[in-house]
């Protein structure tokens, strides 16, 4: 029963780990690119250092997805690991 319990809560913390994990960077990526429409409205012909600064910026934004999706699989798979026998 103890190892039962012990999944759900190792699946319940890698859930909130890649959920929580990806709401920053979904939030950023989409202000982010709406500033740059709103830039390249406003100035088209900056285009070039617009587009460049938004695509760095998006990288930047999805590593930071990307370590909660590392965390989450370390939770799944090391915590799994070590359940505790009772």
């Amino acid at each position: 029963m103890g190892d039962l319990v012990y999944g759900n809560i190792t699946a319940l913390a890698a859930a909130l780990a890649i959920g929580l994990g990806a709401i920053g960077p979904g939030l950023g990526i989409g202000m982010l690119a709406g500033k740059a429409m709103e830039a390249l409205g406003r100035n088209p012909e900056a285009r070039g250092p617009i587009q460049q600064n938004m695509i760095l910026a998006i990288a930047f934004a999805e590593a930071i997805a990307i370590y909660a999706l590392v965390v989450a699989i370390i939770i799944i798979f090391v915590a799994d690991s070590k359940i505790p026998t009772v």
